[in-house]
C-alpha cells in the first residue's frame, strides 16, 4: 500500500549552515510535528549529504543520503537577485528531485522546509479526499491560510496567501511532477520551477488543466525570524506591528492583532504535537 502523503524535506549541505546545532535542533521539531499525524498514511524522506549529522528520526522518516556541493551563493553576497534566487532554486530543486526519485511510489508528495511544522490533521485529510486506487482524484490543495512563528513565541500569527510566502505550502498529485527517470535527465529548468520553488507550481498546473484547490484549513506554521533562515525572514512584530501608522489606522491595528493566535496545548499539539505511537509492522510471512 503506498502511503497517501509522502513529505520532502530538503536539507542544506552542512558547509551552508551558520549554527548546524540550531538547524539540527529546528529540524527535529519538523520531525516531531510530521510524525504527530493524526493518520499513519504517511511518509517522510529527509534529504541530506553524506556526512550530515542529523537528530533521531521517528517511525515514518527515512533519510536519502546525496552528494550534492555546498551551494556557493548560499549568501547573495555581490552576486546579482536573479542569480542568487537561481542559485537557491537549484540547490533546493536538485534536493527534493533526489528525494521524490528516492520515495518512488507516491500518491501525493508535499515539500517541507526542513524548520517549519504542519498540522497534524495533513495526512488523514489527504486519505480521506483521495483514496487509493480512485480514478479522480484532485490534483492537491495549496495552503492559503497558515501561520507566522518566532522561535519561543507564545502566539502565532494566522496569515492570507501563505503560500505565495512559505515554501511549505502545496500537496501535489505525484503523477503531476511528471518525474525524470534519474537525476542525469532532468532539466535545469524544470529542477528549478517544479521542483525548487513554491512560486512557480500553482500557476503551471492551473495552466495545464489541474489547477489546485485551497486547503480547508490552516495546514502549516512558517518559523520566521531565526538567524538559520535563509528567506531572511523578520519576525512577525518587526513584520506586521513595529509600524507607526497603525497608530493612526485603529482598524487595521485591530484586524492584525486579530490574527494573533494563542499557542496553547491544542495548536501545541496540531503543530508541534508529541509523535502518535505507530504500530509495529507486520512480520513477513514464510
Amino acid at each position: 500500500m503506498t502511503a497517501a502523503l509522502t513529505f520532502i524535506i530538503p536539507v542544506r549541505h552542512q558547509d551552508n549552515a551558520k549554527d548546524w546545532p540550531r538547524l539540527k535542533s529546528n529540524l527535529a521539531q519538523t520531525l516531531r510535528s510530521l510524525a504527530a499525524q493524526t493518520s499513519d498514511d504517511w511518509r517522510a524522506i529527509v534529504v541530506a549529504n553524506h556526512g550530515a549529522d542529523l537528530p533521531p528520526l521517528p517511525p515514518g522518516v527515512e533519510v536519502a543520503r546525496v552528494d550534492f556541493p555546498p551551494n556557493s551563493l548560499h549568501e547573495q553576497g555581490e552576486a546579482g537577485r536573479e542569480a542568487f534566487y537561481d542559485a537557491c532554486r537549484m540547490n533546493k530543486g536538485e534536493r527534493v528531485l533526489a528525494g521524490m526519485l528516492h520515495a518512488g511510489a507516491m500518491r501525493y508528495a508535499m515539500v517541507v522546509d526542513d524548520d517549519d511544522c504542519v498540522s497534524s490533521r495533513l495526512a488523514e485529510f489527504v486519505a480521506g479526499g483521495a483514496p487509493e486506487g480512485a480514478t479522480d482524484n484532485p490534483p492537491g490543495w495549496f495552503i492559503e491560510d497558515g501561520y507566522l512563528w518566532e522561535d519561543g513565541s507564545s502566539y502565532l500569527y494566522r496569515i492570507p496567501g501563505f503560500s505565495r510566502l512559505c515554501g511549505t505550502s502545496h500537496i501535489v498529485r505525484a503523477d503531476l511532477f511528471q518525474l525524470p527517470a534519474s537525476m542525469a535527465t532532468a532539466e535545469r529548468e524544470y529542477i528549478r520551477t517544479m521542483m525548487g520553488s513554491h512560486v512557480y507550481i500553482s500557476e503551471k498546473l492551473k495552466r495545464t488543466g489541474t489547477p489546485l484547490a485551497p486547503l480547508p484549513f490552516a495546514g502549516a506554521v512558517y518559523r520566521v525570524g531565526h538567524p538559520g533562515a535563509h528567506s531572511k525572514s523578520q519576525g512577525v512584530f518587526a513584520q506586521y506591528f513595529r509600524h507607526g501608522w497603525l497608530l493612526y489606522s485603529p482598524g487595521e491595528l485591530a484586524r492584525r492583532l486579530q490574527r494573533l493566535k494563542w499557542l496553547g496545548s491544542g495548536m501545541r499539539r496540531e503543530f508541534f504535537g508529541k509523535p502518535r505511537t505507530r504500530p509495529a509492522p507486520a512480520p513477513a510471512s514464510a
